[in-house]
């Protein structure tokens, strides 16, 4: 059975392990902060390749930002990886194929091989974290794109008011509001404008400092500022999405990342099943923790050598 040696490379953090052809972790995940350099990152991985000599049949590396359509190149930086990050020869890290997709991607690809949406041919993963990112299954396709970067669904414009800045210098993007980020902005701003606040259970805290954090365990509790923030939150999540979902006609949605597990699917699916005027859609969370991208990523690799996930 073929073994991939998979890398997920973030703005936070590095992870990999050894995953087989079923798409199956067969050791230990490790993983440690992202180095402030291109060059640090680069060595990291090559140090684990090297440390892991024959016991993997080829290398992929699931990572932030864009990659052409040949996997073999990052096509440029996010703001949350070095400037020069898009300039490293990945190739030169083993003599055996190394092999590159998008994170976001290769979340929606393990999705549909053997995650939530493996009896759908038509889906959309959306990675909810720092960021917002999307990988789109159509008719058991990939979507790429001309150049490999389709689906950045991060940066629809969702207004035009230009009240948020994003990380990709533009204004009002769907990442501004939806993400992990957009809610703590979100959690700011209700602080200082709603009476809620003051009979919070975080009324003591100053507003820049209420986390992402604070708004999932204060809704638990029902705390009325938290649930306000959050009913906030969601719908800002439904407003890029029924784009999305008009578009693209999915069979289903599948919500990843971070904060993926805290969005709340029933109303996402009630609100778009109303609201759309596509067929109806479902909407669940992933299965698959916090490791999709390594996974769908090591299947990809693997297909491109024609072994298939079963």
């Amino acid at each position: 059975m073929k073994k991939v040696l998979v890398f997920d490379v973030g703005g936070t953090k590095i992870s990999h392990c050894i995953i087989n052809e079923k798409g199956e972790i067969t050791t230990d995940v490790e993983k440690i902060s992202t180095p402030k350099s291109a060059g640090e990152i680069y060595d990291y991985l090559k140090k684990i390749t090297e440390q892991n000599g024959n016991n993997f049949d080829l290398v992929a590396i699931a990572t932030a930002g864009c990659v052409n359509n040949e996997n073999t190149k990052v096509l440029g930086s996010t703001p949350n990886l070095p400037e020069d990050y898009y300039k490293l020869d990945f190739s030169t890290l083993s003599k055996k194929r190394v092999f590159i997709e998008n994170d976001a991607n290769a979340a929606a690809w393990a999705e549909y091989r053997v995650g939530t949406a493996k009896d759908y041919t038509d889906s959309i993963v959306l990675t909810l974290g720092t960021g917002v990112g999307g990988g789109i299954i159509t008719g058991g396709k990939l979507l790429k794109g001309s150049q490999g970067v389709a689906g950045e669904v991060g940066s629809m414009k969702i207004s035009y008011d230009n009240k948020r800045k994003c990380t990709c210098e533009n204004y009002d993007c769907w990442e501004s509001y939806a993400s992990g980020t957009g809610l703590k902005i979100t959690a700011e701003e209700i602080a200082q404008s709603d009476e809620c606040f003051k009979s919070s259970i975080y009324k003591d805290k100053s507003p820049r400092d209420v986390t992402t954090y604070d708004i999932i365990e204060g809704i638990k509790v029902n705390d009325t500022y938290s649930q306000k923030v959050y009913d906030i939150w969601m719908h800002h999540i439904y407003c890029g999405l029924v784009s999305l979902v008009n578009i693209f006609n999915p069979e289903c949605v599948i919500l990843s990342g971070g904060l993926g597990d805290s969005a709340d699917c029933d109303w996402l699916e009630k609100k778009l099943n109303d609201c759309s005027v596509v067929t109806p859609v479902k909407v669940a969370h992933s299965t698959m923790q916090n490791h999709t991208g390594m996974i769908g990523c090591a299947i990809l690799a693997l297909e491109k050598l024609g072994v298939r996930a079963s």
